[in-house]
């Protein structure tokens, strides 16, 4: 994984909850993750990774995510395997 995308991965997962991450840089993740993305009706998306499908939402008003969505991207990343530690982990695997 690119630097770029191993430090999007980690913004995702911060606390506070970061609310400057924009939805291109996410759509952009998913599909270098190997993410199928689908749109569906409205600002909704499907999103199968890893075995794992889910359905998450464009911000409506801008491109950047509010925390709510960064929450369900983070939910459904985590679902999906994909989090800051796992990617640590196969990074250096054994420790």
């Amino acid at each position: 994984m690119s630097h770029k995308f191993e430090h999007l991965l980690h913004a995702l997962f911060q606390d506070p909850i970061s609310g400057n991450i924009h939805w291109r840089e996410v759509e952009s993740l998913l599909e270098h993750l190997g993410a199928e993305v689908e749109s569906s009706s409205g600002a909704r998306i499907h999103v199968r990774l890893n075995g794992v499908e889910g359905v998450l939402h464009r911000p409506h008003h801008s491109g950047v995510c509010g925390r709510e969505e960064i929450k369900h991207i983070r939910e459904y990343l985590a679902s999906a395997r994909v989090t800051p530690s796992l990617f640590e982990e196969t990074k250096h695997p054994g420790g």
